[in-house]
Order: C-alpha cells, then sequence, then structure tokens
C-alpha cells in the first residue's frame, strides 16, 4: 500500500465526527494519564523521550542512574502506555489535519497529504521506544549502533511532531479562511 492509497484512506476515516472524537479522547488522557504517567518517574532523571536529544553516553548514564528496576520498569512503560500514546496523538492528528485540509485546499493539493506527517511522527516515536529499550534491556552491555540511533530517532520525533503541530494550526487558519470567504461570497449573491 503506497502512501497515496493511505493518504486517501485517512481522508476517507477523517469526518468531523472522527476528529472531534479523537481529539475528545486525546485531551482526556493528556489530561487524566499523562500527568500520572510522567509523575510516576524520578523527576532526577529524565527519561530519553522527553528530552530534545542526547548521546548514547547519556543514554547509557540513564540507564545506570535507573537501575535494574528502574530499567524494566522504563522498558514496561515504553510497551504499554507508550505504545497507546502514539495511537491516541497520531488518531488525533491525522484525523483532524485530514478534516481541516478537505475544507482548506482543493483536493490534488499537496496539502491533502498532511495527514501522512503524524504517521512519521509516529514511526519515529515507535522506534526510539525499541531501541532505548533495547539499550535498557541489554546494559550493561553495550548496543553501540542502537544507542547512537536511539537519540536521532527521539530527535526526528520531537522535529516530526512540531511539524505536525504546524501543520494543524495552518490547516485550521486555512479551513477558517475558506469557511469566511465561501460565507461572504454566498452572502453577497
Amino acid at each position: 500500500m503506497g502512501l497515496d492509497s493511505i493518504s486517501r484512506r485517512l481522508h476517507r476515516w477523517s469526518t468531523g465526527r472522527a476528529a472531534v472524537a479523537a481529539t475528545a479522547v486525546f485531551v482526556v488522557f493528556a489530561a487524566l494519564v499523562l500527568p500520572r504517567i510522567t509523575d510516576g518517574g524520578d523527576s532526577a532523571v529524565p527519561t530519553p523521550d522527553i528530552m530534545l536529544t542526547y548521546s548514547a553516553a547519556a543514554l547509557y548514564h540513564i540507564a545506570g542512574v535507573l537501575g535494574e528496576t528502574g530499567r524494566n520498569e522504563y522498558i514496561w512503560a515504553r510497551f504499554t502506555f507508550d505504545v497507546v500514546w502514539p495511537v491516541l496523538y497520531t488518531a488525533f492528528l491525522a484525523l483532524t489535519i485530514g478534516w481541516l485540509t478537505d475544507y482548506a485546499f482543493a483536493p490534488a493539493s499537496l496539502w491533502q497529504k498532511a495527514n501522512l506527517l503524524p504517521l512519521a511522527a509516529a514511526l519515529f516515536d515507535f522506534l526510539e521506544n525499541v531501541s532505548t529499550s533495547l539499550v535498557m534491556a541489554r546494559y550493561p552491555q553495550e548496543t553501540a549502533v542502537i544507542a547512537e540511533l536511539a537519540g536521532l530517532f527521539t530527535l526526528v520525533k520531537w522535529i516530526m511532531v512540531a511539524i505536525c503541530g504546524v501543520a494543524l494550526a495552518f490547516t485550521a487558519v486555512q479551513a477558517v479562511r475558506h469557511k469566511t470567504k465561501t460565507s461572504l461570497i454566498r452572502e453577497g449573491s
């Protein structure tokens, strides 16, 4: 299945009702669950997934400071909570961007494919989770290439999340502008 096909399928799912539902689930999860998960850890030890970037040495340092119990909890969180969270923010972003681009841009516009951006963010989030978990699981043995890639995956994840935020804001503004312009044209008729 190609990217065009995936984008079209996302557009079929991107109704106003779906976007509102995904937004509601995202907001409730972010307000009620996310604070409990992020407050549950030792605040003196930042987890790699909330950092913008880090080196392999920093990742190994975190693994050492966490200790065996902390590393096991970290791995568990990556394959429970941190599977659900990317799915929720991806659904919110992809469905909302897809819905808004239908109002904001012509069907042939490249902006119609902006609904694919959240998939890239989720992909790098999952790559980050797998790589950091592998480093934690193998510690103190080194997994040099994976440890180096983990920081890159995290950085690209955050860049993609930022791009998604910009795309969401831009499409929302464009949708409002298009709706306002259409309303004014109808009133003038």
